[in-house]
């Protein structure tokens, strides 16, 4: 076992350990911050693949945006109505059988594909190529997709200001 095995099971004990207690945790709030550890640990393993355009992208939409997004709702939330942010349920049954069958799912393709873990020897990284690609080749694409959200942008601010009047 190398150390590139070692980060890995590292990240997906962190990953998988804090997704349990995103499900398992009663209180909304401490739901949310172990979701923060969920998805380091998901940026992690983006990283040792080598897809690093998708790590800082898990960053700064999941992480940064949704996440954060997520906190400030629940806690303006509790205090504008004084409801309890506490879940009175707990569903270990159901969460243990798709547990069970996700993993037998994993465990039967990697025995089926003869999986074993290998380092890649020279990660190639995405981001220089997906910018090459958006500047040279795909530049009317780019180029509509920004006037297109510059529309909606747009549209969601008149919309908003309309109600208010």
């Amino acid at each position: 076992m190398n150390y590139y095995d070692i980060i890995f099971y590292l990240f997906a004990i962190i990953t998988v350990g804090s997704a349990v207690f995103v499900v398992t945790t009663r209180n909304v709030i401490y739901s949310a911050f172990f979701l923060l550890f969920t998805f380091f640990g998901v940026t992690g393993i983006y990283v040792l693949l080598g897809a690093d355009f998708l790590a800082v992208v898990q960053i700064m939409v999941y992480i940064g945006g949704i996440l954060i997004l997520l906190i400030f709702g629940v806690m303006l939330t509790n205090t504008i109505t004084n409801v309890e942010i506490r879940t009175g349920t707990l569903h270990l049954l159901p969460a243990a059988i798709g547990v069970g069958v996700f993993m037998g799912a994993v465990v039967s393709v990697m025995i089926w594909t003869d999986w074993k873990s290998q380092p890649v020897a020279n990660p190639v990284t995405t981001t220089k190529s997906l910018g090459y690609l958006l500047i040279n080749e795909y530049v009317l694409i780019f180029e509509l997709l920004g006037i297109l959200l510059l529309i909606a942008l747009i549209g969601a601010a008149s919309i908003a200001r309309r109600e208010k009047e």
